[in-house]
This record gives structure tokens, C-alpha cells and sequence, in this order.
């Protein structure tokens, strides 16, 4: 196990290990989000960071939209009321591991070969920890913005807002409410499914072949014997006992209930039941109810409608037999870039790298920003990452087995933050 940190000054140095040691710390508090109301427990990030943050100056609001389920809020005044606002937003939840797939425990915070592993080391724990540092560096220092500046841990971005950004916004838009948001670029596993080895998937086509499975008939002596006794003419009886001919007749059986029947006196038989049922369900039981719940990612300017077309062409002869109900209906959102944020974004990243230069491209996870933007706000996914940071590896551990990040990235978007700071409103 070693441990280094990114060339530059000793405060430089000493944020960037703060970042590391508060974002192991986050990691270690394993704030897994099922989905449910009761997971999450996202009041332990909270705290963290309260404690962090206390001391520096700073005023500290949390905020529970229900048991557990904590955001915490701060910021630093502006001079000028009229000068926009720039919230730095963080999510403190995680969605949940495969234990079988890590290397190393996914909360365990590890730091090895300049690498700190875990769940959430990517998906955003990194980035909420280093919000944190920068935010408590800009109080202790005395740096008073031009507009106000915000810090916002929020709870519940995993599973769909409505215990963070989305109650928020609906019950305290007062104390998070920005002009300019930034917040993870989120390329979450789900909203990549191309070229996937979705467990899933393979699980329905195996429910496709079992229940496609035909093995050859087997005749019981019992079976002889319970043919004697059906009252059947004799051509029925020599069909129903000659396996060259029995599939033939049981496929073409007026009644589907007595076929149903005679196939399972004459085969092994396999009736896959259950995959997800409104009621618990057993193996002897045929389900006549599943739930499937299917996530969908829409290009902008797609609604409603275009999703239950694409699954109309999708299903075929199966669309008048599945009824579609909407779990969560937020559409694609877009920011333009001809923004004072952007161009602060640039000096800052031009500062770290000469030659680089921002495009604006399409986020194909599910963020936080939805919620601002629908507030009127313009939020950006951001960080700086390390130019030996592979892209698809980096992507690949979104919601992944083995998801980590190097001590260079985390320097790096640590800095980032003070540097878009000090460029939006000279």
C-alpha cells in the first residue's frame, strides 16, 4: 500500500489529503440506497460533513425529508444581490455492490497505489468531498464572492430525488435555489446498456427457453394404465402411446387445461414463476402477473409518447397484453454553454491544461441537475480528471465492480472548484 499526492504547494497538498481522508470516511459510511424509504441513511454522510465543515465559519442547515434521509446546506454570502449564485451540489448516497465482484471491500475506503476504493469513490463521493474541502477553504481564507455560494450535500439522488434535490426544491428552494449548479457529469451503469452483460437480460432469455423446452416423452407404466381407463377410442389410445406421435396431438388438443394436464403425466416439465410479482409467489403456482421495471433514457425533446411507441415497435404482438405504468417521468434536459459558468469553467481547466479546450456534450446518466434546470437554473456535470485516467475505465466504474479514483483527480477537482470560483465573477 502507498500513498502520494499530486506535485504542487503544500496547501495544494494538504486540501487534496483532506479530500482523500473525507471521502474514505464517506465511503466507510456505506449510505447504500435500495430504492426504499427507509435505505439510504444518508444522515451519516451528513454528519460527516457537518463535522468537517463546523468551525470554519460557516452556517450549517440540514434538512430531513424523512427518518435518515439528510441533506445538509450551507453557503457564503455575496456582496452584490444582483450577482448570480453558484451552488456546488453533492449527492451522499450510493447505490448498492456485488460484494462477489470486488477485489477489495466496496466500503473499506482503501488507499492503495494512489488509488482510494469503494463504492462511491466515482458516483460522487469524490466529488462531494472535494466540494466540501474547497468550500471550507474558501470560509477559513475570508473569501467573500461577489454572489452568493453555496454547498449542497443532498440525499437520495440514486433513487430519484424525492428524499433530496427534487423535496428540496419543493419545500426549501429558498435556501438551495442557484443561478449556476455544478454537480457529476453521470455516466450511471444503467443508462449504458449497449454491448452490457446485463444479468438480467440473460435471465429472460433463460425464462424464454425453459419455457420453451420440449424434452421427448416418457411413458410410466402408470401412464399405459391411466390411458385403459380415459374411455378414448382405440386410434386415441395407440396416439397416446406412441412417442412419435403424442407431441403432435397434445399441441392440437382442443383443450388447452387437459393438455396441459396429459403433457405433464407424459414429460418432464419446467414452468419458470417468478421474476418480480406485486405478492410473493411460489414455484407450483403459474404467476399471471409480472412486474418488470424497465429503465428508460430519452433523448432530449422525447416524452411520454415517443417511450410507449419505442415499446409498441418493441413488443410487437405482446404491446396489447403489457400494461405500462410511469414510475418516474423527468425528461432530458439541456444547458447552454454560453454562460459566464462555462467560461469560468475554461479558465479553469485551461489553467491546469494549456491545450485543453470544453465541448459541450450529451450526459447520458441520471442527475441532480434535472431538478435545478427545471428551477430555471443552468447546471453542469464537471470535475478535472487525470490525463492517465482512461475514459472508458473511468466510465466502467460508474455503479461497477471495483469503482475507485486516483489521488490526481481528486487534487485536481479540488483545485477546480476554487478555480471556477475565482474566475466567475471577476
Amino acid at each position: 500500500m502507498s500513498q502520494s499526492f499530486t506535485a504542487g504547494t503544500s496547501d495544494e497538498n494538504r486540501r487534496t489529503g483532506q479530500t482523500v481522508e473525507l471521502l474514505q470516511t464517506l465511503i466507510r459510511n456505506e449510505c447504500v440506497n435500495y430504492g426504499t424509504p427507509e435505505s439510504g441513511g444518508e444522515v451519516r454522510n451528513s454528519d460527516t460533513l457537518q463535522a468537517y465543515l463546523e468551525g470554519a465559519g460557516l452556517d450549517l442547515e440540514v434538512f430531513d425529508a424523512a427518518p435518515g434521509r439528510r441533506s445538509l446546506v450551507t453557503r457564503i454570502e455575496g456582496s452584490d444581490p444582483n450577482a448570480p449564485t453558484l451552488c456546488l451540489m453533492g449527492h451522499t448516497d450510493v447505490v448498492p455492490v456485488n460484494r462477489d465482484g470486488w477485489s477489495r471491500d466496496p466500503f473499506g475506503g482503501e488507499l492503495v497505489d494512489g488509488e482510494v476504493w469503494g463504492r462511491g469513490a466515482v458516483d460522487m463521493l469524490n466529488l462531494t468531498s472535494s466540494m466540501a474541502v474547497a468550500m471550507r477553504h474558501l470560509a477559513l481564507t475570508g473569501y467573500r464572492p461577489k454572489g452568493d455560494l453555496i454547498y449542497f450535500a443532498c440525499a437520495d439522488e440514486e433513487a430519484g430525488s424525492n428524499y433530496g434535490a427534487r423535496w428540496m426544491a419543493e419545500n426549501h428552494w429558498d435556501v438551495i435555489g442557484a443561478d449556476y449548479v455544478l454537480t457529476e457529469n453521470g455516466p450511471g451503469h444503467g443508462s449504458r446498456p449497449f454491448r452490457q452483460d446485463n444479468a438480467l437480460v440473460k435471465a429472460a432469455a433463460v425464462v424464454h427457453r425453459i419455457s420453451q423446452y420440449r424434452p421427448p416423452p416418457k411413458f410410466h407404466e402408470l401412464w399405459r394404465e391411466q390411458v385403459d381407463t380415459l374411455g378414448v377410442d382405440d386410434e386415441t389410445k395407440a396416439i397416446m402411446l406412441d412417442e412419435t406421435l403424442i407431441e403432435d396431438w397434445l399441441d392440437a388438443h382442443p383443450s388447452a387445461s387437459a393438455a396441459a394436464h396429459l403433457y405433464s403425466c407424459t414429460h418432464t416439465s419446467f414452468s419458470p414463476n417468478v421474476l418480480g410479482a406485486p405478492t410473493a409467489m411460489k414455484t407450483n403456482v403459474i404467476p399471471d402477473h409480472v412486474d418488470i421495471e424497465v429503465d428508460v433514457r430519452t433523448l432530449p425533446g422525447e416524452g411520454a409518447a415517443e417511450v410507449q411507441a419505442h415499446l409498441d415497435e418493441a413488443l410487437g404482438d405482446l404491446a396489447d397484453q403489457v400494461e405500462v405504468e410511469i414510475i418516474m417521468n423527468d425528461p432530458a434536459s439541456l444547458s447552454r454553454v454560453e454562460t459566464p459558468l462555462w467560461d469560468a469553467l475554461e479558465v479553469a481547466v485551461e489553467r491546469r491544461f494549456p491545450t485543453a479546450r470544453l465541448t459541450p456534450q450529451l450526459i447520458i446518466g441520471f442527475t441532480d441537475s434535472r431538478v435545478y434546470r427545471d428551477m430555471g437554473a443552468v447546471a453542469y456535470g464537471a470535475g478535472l480528471f487525470s490525463p492517465e485516467l482512461d475514459g472508458a475505465d473511468f466510465g466502467a466504474r460508474f455503479h461497477g465492480n471495483d469503482e475507485r479514483i486516483d489521488i490526481e483527480s481528486l487534487a485536481l477537482t479540488t483545485q477546480l472548484w476554487l478555480d471556477v470560483v475565482d474566475s466567475l465573477w471577476d
